[in-house]
């Protein structure tokens, strides 16, 4: 047999061999998905539900003709409220001033075996008893250890001679789209519900839910009554719990959000030891740099954070930051938007020093900054002295009406700002305007973003009132608010 002969026939066997590999390969990879369709999920289930927990709610409520009541009763009766809770909750406005337990339900999951729970701040928020059930239907009382309403994530607490069954938490960073998940929970009263899909999309930010937004969507069903439960991945371990549904029509239309545990395993911790949350802040006031901003200011391409204003007196101005930076990193991170950079400063600790990678007159740099305590109300600081009015007095609080946000809220051929907060008691809330809400116009000048309607504040003669043109679905109208 010639050389040549030998050389192609070990030629032919190597890539025999090489075929051989990749079909044992291949069939493993089929067989693991058959084997996790088959028993995998079931055995994740199997070991997740004990620990998962069906949580009632009453609340002592006075309905009557008070201010405070029919603030109530219009928060109950607003669909944001219902995409929660459900219509059970919505009022009659014929009903007389009598006092009246309302209810509510949702999920949770246990964490230790001591009895903490995870769950929503808005199932539990406002509760005179909370009730906590278990698979094996076993009863108890919960207590709660603290809530966090800009994340909406609370930690209660049970007490149990015994060992009670817990969840692992996992590792949200390390998710992937199209990454199976599990949601288990109580939909409209339905214990231990089970529905599996996958992961749609991670660090989904502005969608108009909490404060602090980094969702995780999953086509996996999520209804009123899941909220509070865990997301699985499909090794057993929760990597989001179930917060909010994308909804028309009060059911599940394919789209669910549940908050990264990444980030309710920091807020779980300070609620554990403080019994409240401390979040890190900067004092800035951000955006997203685009194409037209990144030509503006000399950068090579649309990426990072533009600092459009460094409030008075914050930590960044101490720390040096100025008006036109260009953020790009945090302590070595890239961000991804202006979500990404207020959320990683929000779980830094006060009076830490991270540093930041900045882009400053086409230069780069690295500059350390000492992050502060965000106050309770950051809006009444950072004020300059230019005589400026200030929406704080009149109770409002907006953010630019993205297309998520349009799409949602049905407002996708219309231009203006979303009202994100209304305060209870205040000029705005007097007059009827509610969350979700567009502003068209401040003072009749058309406003396209905050930054127009800012503007638009400024220039008025009479600082403590302005005139607004509100619309509500196919509705507009003017609205005059006053500051006390």
């Amino acid at each position: 047999m010639s050389r040549t002969q030998t050389l192609s026939i070990n030629t032919y066997m190597l890539g025999i061999f090489l075929l051989a590999l990749t079909l044992v390969a291949g069939s493993s990879s089929i067989s693991r998905a058959a084997a996790l369709h088959d028993k995998g999920f079931t055995d994740v289930v199997k070991m997740a539900k004990p620990a998962v927990v069906h949580i009632r709610v009453e609340k002592n409520v006075s309905q009557g003709g008070s201010h405070y009541d029919q603030q109530q009763d219009e928060l109950f009766n607003n669909p944001f409220f219902e995409r929660f809770f459900g219509p059970q909750f919505r009022q009659n406005p014929n009903t007389p001033n009598r006092e009246r337990k309302q209810q509510g339900q949702g999920s949770g999951f246990i964490i230790s075996k001591d009895g903490y729970i995870l769950t929503n701040n808005h199932v539990v928020e406002g509760a005179d008893k909370i009730s906590v059930m278990l698979s094996d239907e076993r009863k108890y009382t919960a207590e709660l250890i603290g809530s966090d309403p800009q994340s909406d994530v609370a930690l209660i607490k049970i007490q149990d001679g015994g060992k009670l069954p817990i969840l692992k938490l996992g590792d949200s960073d390390a998710l992937e789209d199209g990454e199976w998940v599990i949601a288990i929970g109580n939909p409209f009263g339905l214990s231990q519900t089970v529905t599996v899909g996958v992961v749609s999309a991670t660090g989904r930010s502005s969608v108009g839910i909490n404060e602090y937004e980094n969702f995780i969507q999953t086509d996996a069903a999520i209804n009123p009554g899941n909220s509070g439960g865990p997301l699985l991945n499909i090794n057993g371990e929760v990597i989001g719990i179930n917060s909010a549904l994308f909804s028309r029509t009060g059911g599940y239309m394919g789209i669910g959000f549940a908050i990264p545990i990444n980030m309710v395993k920091t807020i779980q911790n300070q609620l554990q030891n403080e019994g409240k949350v401390t979040r890190g802040w900067l004092g800035v006031v951000i955006q997203n740099v685009d194409e037209n901003l990144a030509r503006s200011f000399g950068l090579d391409k649309a990426e990072g954070i533009l600092v459009s204003e460094v409030q008075t007196g914050s930590p960044a101005e101490d720390s040096g930051v100025r008006q036109g930076d260009v953020i790009l990193k945090l302590n070595g991170t890239t961000l991804v938007d202006v979500a990404d950079l207020r959320n990683r400063v929000a779980l830094l600790p006060p009076d830490s020093v991270a540093k930041l990678d900045i882009i400053r007159s086409g230069k780069q740099k690295t500059i350390d900054v000492t992050i502060g305590e965000r106050p309770g109300d950051p809006r009444q600081l950072g004020k300059k002295d230019n005589g400026k009015s200030s929406l704080e007095q009149f109770g409002l609080a907006f953010q630019d009406l993205t297309p998520e946000l349009a799409e949602r809220l049905g407002y996708q051929e219309k231009e203006g700002v979303i009202v994100s907060q209304v305060d209870p008691g205040s000029p705005a809330s007097s007059a009827g305007m509610r969350p979700g809400q567009l502003v068209e116009e401040v003072n009749k000048q058309l406003v396209k973003n905050v930054k127009e309607l800012k503007q638009a504040i400024a220039k008025s003669d009479d600082k403590n009132r302005i005139l607004l043109r509100v619309r509500s679905g196919n509705f507009s109208q003017y609205v005059v608010l006053i500051a006390e």
